[in-house]
């Protein structure tokens, strides 16, 4: 099974008999359907999933307030001192945890419990799916010397590249040489590498850890050149940022487009605001420009939008460069109750009922 796009959209997971056959996250969709062409594919429902997920966090936090969440189904504890609350040891609240949510909401959780963040995260990789591994400081060092040097959480493809061209493979390579030769080697990577390699991490869970950026992107199924069409969708793409921002309660300063073009290039272009943002209207107006300056004709396979560089939302303020911007405010707050309480179509702009008909036509020739 494939949860993702059309088969221009990309892999949002897949069920582990899938994953034997190569398919994995964020991989092109037909190549993953080459891969492994007798898939049953399922549309991402997101709505679901955030809705499963809050009430899966609502359960961590009875065991602990110290709760980081990491992404929608992930997320860090931390039970120091909650023996005595729970009258059991973490190991086995956790275990009751994993058996309610089974219970309660009919899905399986893995847990990895280790006395850091970087070993419990290693641990909950280990014995997947609905798995429990605990992973101790002394255990550590020999569980992880014969692993790649990726199953270090930073340690990404390109500084993989570079180690291995210094005859480093394995975390086991890295425990064999001298802290004081790494460090003059990496820097200060050097220091974390050699912490890592020992199963050592300093950094706490953190329950405030703020959320970097809120964005939206789409894949075409047909590579769109079209300005007008690409307006379109940028529209609609502003809404789902937009909406993503309101729910978190948060507006960003930087607004983010990307777009991928036919031959899979890349591109981002930034617009820092004045001040933060978490409307649609103003989303579209920054990106729309930028979208026109690389719009010339190049034909684009996903386009997308985002804010970062994010605070906590306040009231919509005056704009005295802009007289009219509180009013178009309370109208966009206004569609979102209304949408709210009667649908996604309950109220549209003329973009958005474009798109609409254009996706209702392709299904129907479909």
């Amino acid at each position: 099974m494939i949860v993702g796009g059309g088969k221009r959209g990309v892999v949002s997971t897949c069920c582990y008999v899938a994953r034997t056959y190569g398919v994995r996250s964020a991989m092109p969709m037909y190549k993953a359907l080459k891969l492994c062409p007798d898939a049953v594919v399922l549309t991402p429902r997101m709505d679901l999933y955030v809705k499963e997920g809050r009430r899966i966090r609502e359960m961590m936090q009875r065991l602990t307030p110290l709760v980081e969440p990491v992404s929608i189904d992930e997320a860090y504890l931390d039970l120091s001192g909650t023996e005595a609350l729970h009258g059991a040891p973490p190991a086995i609240s956790l275990m009751k945890l994993q058996k309610a949510i089974e219970s309660e909401l009919r899905l399986t959780i893995s847990v990895g419990l280790a006395s850091n963040k970087f070993l419990a995260k290693t641990a909950s990789e280990a014995d997947k799916p609905r798995g429990f591994f605990a992973l101790s400081i002394d255990d550590a060092p020999a569980y992880l010397g014969p692993r790649s040097v990726r199953v270090i959480g930073g340690v990404g493809a390109q500084f993989e590249k570079k180690l291995n061209a210094d005859g480093i493979r394995i975390v086991r390579d890295i425990q064999k040489i001298d802290v004081k030769t790494l460090v003059k080697r990496y820097g200060e990577t050097g220091l974390w590498l050699h912490n890592c390699a020992f199963g050592r991490h300093a950094r706490q869970v953190d329950p405030y850890s703020e959320r970097k950026s809120v964005s939206s992107e789409t894949t075409f199924n047909e590579d769109i050149a079209d300005r007008r069409l690409l307006e379109d969708f940028l529209w609609r793409l502003s809404e789902r940022t937009a909406d993503r921002a309101k729910h978190s309660g948060v507006e960003g300063r930087v607004v983010t487009l990307k777009l991928k073009t036919h031959d899979f290039k890349s591109l981002t272009r930034r617009v820092s605001l004045n001040e933060p943002t978490q409307l649609a209207q103003v989303i579209f107006r920054v990106a729309k420009p930028m979208l026109a300056r690389e719009a010339l004709g190049e034909r684009y396979r996903l386009l997308g939008i985002g804010l970062s560089e994010l605070v906590d939302a306040k009231a919509d303020g005056i704009d005295l460069a802009d007289p009219t911007a509180l009013k178009r405010a309370k109208a966009e707050r206004a569609s979102d109750k209304a949408r709210g309480k009667f649908g996604g179509h309950a109220v549209m702009t003329g973009r958005g009922v474009r798109i609409k008909i254009a996706s209702e036509k392709k299904n129907h020739e479909a």
